[in-house]
């Protein structure tokens, strides 16, 4: 796959590159040359190998909404200091022939206003964010794109998996999972490239409905569930005897059905190193699940520390890991295994999930049982009331956001590579997009009077 340009200027990390000073900048840049110069110098950083991260001193963010999403770069970069080279980290390769380089469909960023002139308006979104919650709005994803993803999803759920029977129709409709990923997605080449997202987050949510959750799941046998569905990610590699067996055994139900089919189609259009990557994320998920699952069947309501380390693997993190082969490119395996790489993914899936846990509070404070999530958590290990309960797992959120894009900063500082600084921008896309379809699925979503 080409080494790629960046991905459209949506996220928010270069909003929170900028937020470095100029002296902050200054310092880091200070012991380092070009790039030209330290490719020269550095066979290692000429070959792509990851330098060590500069020390920097993490700050806090602006509020949501302090930069337009659509900003040029221009407007990202502090008025004093290096600006050149750090216009140059955000905005990737340049110059002649760099173009071919990226895949992605591209737009021009918007004309800057004119000094005092107020900005447009955003276009107005389904459903209330929630008060206090750091987030970034970002533009409404392709409706044509949504529509043509929405039609091929449940073509393939039905057809080619039979995934669930007539009367789950409304829930897999309501579930929206087209627009989720579209906007997740916004630089995937094709729609092609963005089925292959939307194929395994249906299989996944089947997987957690149908074994964990809403729709006959329970956490009795689960382990021995999880294991026989993660064959179908992971091959069975056994005797020509019972090998057979095992492979009719994908088409048991629909969950691994599901499973089979999706990770196929991910193996056509991924390298090697990035489908062992996602079976290996897949398999931290599965562990997540365990670990919920036992503290049910034991009625054990964990620490607050205790649930979000659970929480860091049955997580969002599957979904933005593979955001590079969504976008038709690769991010080499020693770049992605970096220590301050994974650091940035696990952020990023923790703050998603905490996303998930405070948008489906009320949902889950309904169903059947008691549901674990961080304020369910926090109030009962805390002594606190669900209000403040819920205002404290706003903050914790707030806490992972920040240090996501402070480390994601850094990271684009520290090896400003093409395929790294896309696939930061990418993370931090998907990161954008998963809070804004929480937000606007209010079919499956609303929020509690806690303001």
């Amino acid at each position: 796959m080409p080494d790629p340009g960046p991905s459209p200027l949506q996220s928010s990390l270069p909003a929170a590159a900028a937020r470095f000073g100029a002296d902050v900048l200054a310092n880091a840049l200070a012991h380092a040359p070009s790039q030209a110069q330290d490719q020269a110098q550095d066979p290692a950083r000429a070959a792509g190998v990851l330098p060590s991260a500069p020390t920097l001193p993490f700050g806090r963010g602006p509020a949501a909404g302090d930069v337009p999403v659509d900003a040029p770069v221009e407007a990202l970069v502090p008025d004093q200091g290096p600006g050149p080279a750090l216009e140059r980290i955000l905005r990737g390769p340049s110059g002649l022939g760099t173009a071919g380089l990226s895949l992605a469909r591209r737009t021009e960023p918007s004309t800057p206003p004119a000094p005092g002139a107020p900005l447009a308006a955003a276009a107005p979104v389904a459903g209330n964010p929630i008060p206090g919650l750091y987030h970034h709005p970002v533009p409404e994803p392709d409706p044509v794109r949504v529509e043509e993803v929405s039609r091929r999803i449940k073509a393939w759920a039905l057809d080619e998996v039979e995934l669930y029977p007539e009367d789950w129709e409304d829930q897999f409709d309501g579930f929206s999972v087209g627009r989720y990923m579209v906007a997740c997605h916004p630089d995937a080449p094709t729609i092609d490239h963005l089925m292959i997202a939307t194929r395994l987050m249906v299989a996944e949510n089947a997987v957690d409905d149908c074994y964990c959750e809403d729709h006959g799941g329970s956490p009795i046998g689960l382990g021995g569930r999880l294991l026989l569905a993660h064959t179908a990610l992971d091959h069975l590699h056994t005797t020509k005897e019972y090998q057979p067996q095992w492979a009719e055994s994908l088409h048991a139900d629909a969950p691994r059905r599901a499973y089979r089919s999706a990770m196929e189609y991910f193996v056509q259009q991924s390298t090697a190193s990035q489908a062992d990557r996602y079976r290996h994320d897949m398999a931290r998920l599965h562990m997540g699940y365990l670990a919920e699952a036992a503290w049910a069947q034991t009625d054990h309501v964990p620490e607050v520390w205790e649930y979000l380390a659970m929480r860091q693997f049955n997580n969002f993190r599957p979904c933005p890991t593979i955001t590079d082969t969504v976008g038709g490119y690769e991010l080499p395996a020693d770049l992605h295994a970096q220590p301050a790489m994974q650091r940035v993914l696990a952020l990023a899936g923790n703050a998603t999930t905490i996303v998930n846990d405070l948008y489906s509070y009320t949902k889950e404070l309904a169903a059947p049982g008691k549901h674990l999530n961080l304020p369910v958590v926090i109030a009962e290990r805390e002594g606190v009331s669900d209000r403040e309960a819920y205002l404290k797992a706003v903050e914790v959120h707030n806490d992972l956001m920040h240090d996501f894009e402070s480390e994601a900063a850094a990271l684009a500082v520290a090896c400003p590579t093409p395929s790294v600084l896309r696939f930061l921008r990418g993370v931090a896309v998907w990161v954008d997009g998963n809070h804004y379809w929480h937000q606007t699925n209010t079919y499956r979503y609303s929020l509690p009077d806690f303001w």
